[in-house]
């Protein structure tokens, strides 16, 4: 009884930095810094072990594919730290034009700090319950030989990626495009990571082709997210061997990145989205020029970082409609989202799923409607338009349990780290690193649950997976 009390103590440190914050908005702009630095605190306390200690079946470096390392650094960091831009552009420290004005906006100074107190209390939720269901080592029910390892990856990463073209060019099967071209990409990094300290040359060529296609698809999709996952994913992989090749190498990449990406994306969109309806190869080669010699490059930085690097401009839209203006919607969002599961093979009637998230856009006030511009709610967003704070609290806690009771239950089927989380959960679950609205969350990770089941059981059935 005493340990219990004693661990249920330590999980309340974890909400000290939302209740001062609160106790402190009568000052906005303290308020708001309370909770951003609250999240760095609530990251230095969970992996200072304090709470529970960290998985010790692995050495660190080793395990970085964990939902406690990259989920929640990738998630929570977009999620509640990447505001810091906009908070300063409220502030008038900084715009668009990167000069110093130093005009405040109150009124959504007022806002965005309401919305960073959600943020804090949704870090402090998914850490409760990611740490909670945190349970290592796993009791494995199959392996995987070594020696076999290596060619499975290579294995996988190949068959899927025809499986990902047909699944996209199938009516019915494309939401299952994203997962196994996921799935494809994560096999064949995995299978380069593992080759280029084994020596294998066909192996490493091929891997170094597969990688390659697929960055270039990334620059050519008019999207950010891949191209940084795909130079951060090498790097993990690749850490626990090189740690300082990549620490030299992989950490100025992704710098780099975030200092041209929004010039070369704004660019690429204009030339292949645009009226002018360029070709994938020409824009992607205006797009490296201007994202290279283009002077404005600073305005589109500055505009990116400020506006779309994080979304609690959104947020506050829906902070000021809701509840003042539209109730909260209680348990509706979850029943839609029940909806969106069920394939549309067996529901040709089935509401169309953007046409229920876009509602209550449309609603808050966010997005006109009739515009041209998708703009879907993220995950912390739902849970606020749910409940308000009860629903950010309890949204969290089952999102960061369900993030970690299911990279178990990966590992416990695919004999190990490597397959099971590495690999599986990382491929097939990769929405769990950005999180979306309720509906295109929960129909994507049930999907995913039952391919996992079903490629767990064709491994086990080729005898690659074998009974312990």
């Amino acid at each position: 009884m005493e340990e219990t009390s004693k661990s249920f103590e330590r999980y309340l440190i974890l909400y000290v930095p939302w209740v001062l914050a609160i106790l402190l908005k009568s000052s906005p702009t303290i308020s708001y810094f309370t909770a951003w630095f609250g999240s760095f605190a609530i990251f230095f306390v969970c992996y200072s072990g304090w709470i529970k200690p960290l998985p010790k079946d692995r050495a660190i470096g080793a395990q970085l594919m964990r939902p406690i390392f990259l989920v929640q650094i990738i998630f929570v960091g977009y999620m509640a730290c990447s505001s810091i831009f906009y908070f300063c552009g409220l502030l008038g420290i900084i715009d668009n034009s990167g000069l110093a004005t130093f005009i405040v906006d109150n009124e959504n100074v007022e806002l965005a700090a309401q919305c960073q107190r959600y943020y804090v209390l949704g870090h402090a939720s998914f850490v409760t319950g990611l740490v909670l269901s945190m349970k290592y080592p796993i009791k494995q029910k199959y392996k995987v030989s070594n020696e076999k390892l290596a060619n499975v990856l290579l294995m996988m990463a190949i068959i899927f990626l025809p499986v990902s073209y047909l699944a996209g060019h199938t009516n019915g099967l494309e939401q299952f495009y994203f997962q196994f071209t996921s799935l494809s990409f994560i096999a064949g990094t995995l299978a380069l990571a593992f080759a280029i300290p084994l020596n294998k040359v066909f192996n490493t060529i091929f891997c170094l082709f597969l990688y390659f296609t697929n960055f270039y698809q990334a620059l050519t999709s008019g999207f950010k997210e891949p191209i940084i996952v795909s130079t951060l994913v090498l790097g993990v992989f690749l850490y626990p061997t090189y740690k300082r090749i990549v620490l030299m190498t992989f950490l100025p990449m992704l710098l780099l990145l975030f200092m041209y990406l929004p010039t070369y994306n704004h660019i690429f969109r204009e030339n292949a989205w645009g009226s002018d309806n360029v070709n994938a190869d020409d824009a992607y080669k205006l797009a490296l020029d201007a994202a290279l010699s283009d002077e404005s490059q600073e305005d589109t930085n500055l505009g990116f970082l400020i506006y779309r690097l994080s979304e609690i401009d959104m947020f506050t839209g829906y902070v000021r409609s809701s509840p003042t203006y539209v109730d909260f919607y209680g348990l509706e969002l979850v029943k839609q989202s029940l909806i969106a599961i069920v394939p549309r093979v067996f529901w040709p009637e089935k509401p169309i799923t953007e046409d229920l998230v876009m509602e209550r856009v449309y609603n808050s006030g966010v997005i006109r409607r009739g515009s041209s511009v998708s703009a879907k709610p993220a995950y912390i967003v739902d849970g606020y338009l749910s409940a308000g704070a009860f629903g950010v609290f309890l949204s969290l806690l089952v999102y960061g349990a369900a993030v970690q009771l299911i990279s178990q239950k990966a590992e416990q089927l695919f004999g190990g780290y490597i397959l099971g989380t590495a690999l599986i959960f990382s491929g097939l679950f990769q929405i769990f690193w950005r999180g979306l609205s309720f509906e295109f969350l929960l129909n994507s990770v049930f999907w995913s649950f039952i391919t996992m089941i079903v490629l767990s059981r064709v491994l086990r059935a080729q005898n690659i997976l074998e009974d312990i």
